[in-house]
């Protein structure tokens, strides 16, 4: 496990990769010291200033990839003194998701987060699905092991962006023709930077970020491949927020079932009952 600077993420590196993106929100300057001598000493947050690149290559479906949030910090552990782990990492968690893909007069499809959608949920996990609060495992979180006798400095990171792909034809039909005429994304995240120790289960919250993104693209099913989408506004995603006072994470943000574990695909026709197209991973 790392357990210094060494072993983290190089911090040479993730400023290298900011710095060529432009648009970078961040918070430096005067340290932050927080419980136990955690010390986060930057902050940084984007979204690159790209347009969502769309790909019609498929005669099967149209395919889109929009462009990467970005977060990273450097953070400095003080000498642990006992025999306990921390770890300190990105948790990040949806606190919204509308996703519709429309066929014309036929109806739409719908990816939908039904206990998010009911209310019964403040928020659901966006974890990997693996590791259990955390984004990820590997630039996400690093791992510090006591007892140390010095100061342990490092650079932790994560991104996030979509690259789904939407059926040209109804989902429900055994049709081939193209029927596909809108797709509209609207998804709402929450990140924390949390420092947890795993002997006593005492979570810190350092930093809360916010995020968004926000997808419109127009389709006319009858041009041939390759000229049948348009992105509308918003071309570029606004960038995110480094709030100034930290939120509490919900419960249900730091178990299972996770985003891509809970949703499930929606066919809703204009005449008629909808019907589950693919179920939830997760029951």
């Amino acid at each position: 496990m790392p357990s210094f600077l060494w072993d983290c993420w190089p911090s040479l590196e993730i400023r290298a990769v900011l710095c060529a993106m432009g648009c970078i929100q961040s918070i430096g300057g005067k340290a932050r010291v927080f419980r136990e001598g955690i010390t986060v000493i930057d902050v940084k947050a984007s979204i690159d200033p790209v347009p969502t690149s769309i790909d019609e290559s498929s005669s099967v479906v149209l395919r889109y990839r929009t462009p990467h949030f970005r977060a990273s910090a450097q953070v400095v552990m003080p000498p642990i003194p006992r025999r306990e782990t921390w770890i300190v990492g990105w948790i990040q968690a949806c606190s919204h998701m509308e996703f519709y893909n429309q066929y014309g007069e036929q109806g739409m499809s719908s990816w939908e987060l039904p206990d998010l959608q009911d209310g019964k949920i403040e928020a659901i996990s966006d974890s990997d699905g693996v590791n259990y609060p955390w984004y990820g495992n590997t630039t996400e979180t690093c791992t510090i092991v006591g007892p140390t006798r010095r100061d342990s400095k490092f650079i932790i990171s994560m991104n996030d962006n979509f690259y789904p792909s939407v059926t040209w034809a109804v989902p429900v039909s055994e049709s081939n023709v193209a029927r596909l005429t809108n797709i509209y994304r609207d998804q709402s995240f929450t990140t924390w930077l949390v420092a947890t120790n795993t002997s006593t289960n005492d979570m810190i919250i350092l930093q809360t970020l916010r995020w968004r993104v926000q997808l419109s693209i127009e389709v006319d099913p009858s041009r041939p491949r390759g000229q049948r989408a348009r992105l509308r506004e918003p071309i570029a995603q606004d960038q995110p927020q480094i709030l100034s006072k930290n939120e509490p994470i919900p419960p249900s943000a730091l178990v299972k079932p996770n985003a891509n574990d809970a949703q499930v695909l929606m066919w809703r026709p204009k005449y008629g009952q909808p019907l589950v197209v693919i179920p939830p991973k997760h029951r």
